[in-house]
């Protein structure tokens, strides 16, 4: 039977949890120190029990990379989550793709994805998105520059973007 292998990793925004597939792939990623609470995430398909490691290699890696201030070092890691739609999974590939320090409105999410017009699938993309940090929708704000939603609370949101901003503004 396959196996998914999980870790948590304490960070100064709380504990981060990760399940990853067995090619090393991230499947869910949250801030939540009880990975198993992530595996309603993971597409069905992609579902298997969970085996706990130490760490994950390159995974933890880049994790411990990116809070020692290499911001891009989340970027290499590979990502494996399915959805229903080509939108959903344009739309967390562009995501991947918005720069530390320089968050995106929706409107300007939905416009890099190609759609300007679908700002509530640009927002469901971020509501949807099971790999947090590593598809980083802590990126994307309010028209209006406020906060919007985070699944992981907004104090994990602000403490995020504080630590890009600090580091890309420095």
């Amino acid at each position: 039977m396959s196996m998914n292998d999980s870790t948590v990793i304490d960070t100064p925004a709380g504990p981060l949890s990760i399940v990853a597939g067995p090619d090393g792939a991230v499947r869910a990623a949250g801030f939540t120190p009880a990975p198993e609470t992530l595996l309603p995430l993971v597409h069905p398909g992609l579902r298997a029990p969970l085996r706990h490691r130490a760490d994950l290699g390159p995974v933890s890696v880049a994790v411990a990379s990116y809070l020692d201030g290499d911001l891009t070092a989340i970027d290499a890691v590979p990502v494996e989550q399915h959805t229903g739609g080509v939108f959903m999974a344009h739309a967390w590939q562009v995501l991947r793709e918005v720069k530390p320090g320089e968050p995106v409105t929706y409107t300007g999410f939905a416009g890099l994805a190609g759609r300007p017009a679908a700002v509530r699938a640009a927002a469901a993309a971020c509501a949807r998105n099971a790999a947090a940090l590593f598809v980083p929708c802590h990126r994307v704000l309010r028209t209006d520059g406020t906060l919007g939603g985070y699944r992981w609370g907004l104090d994990v949101k602000k403490w995020l973007l504080g630590h890009e901003r600090r580091l890309t503004t420095s």
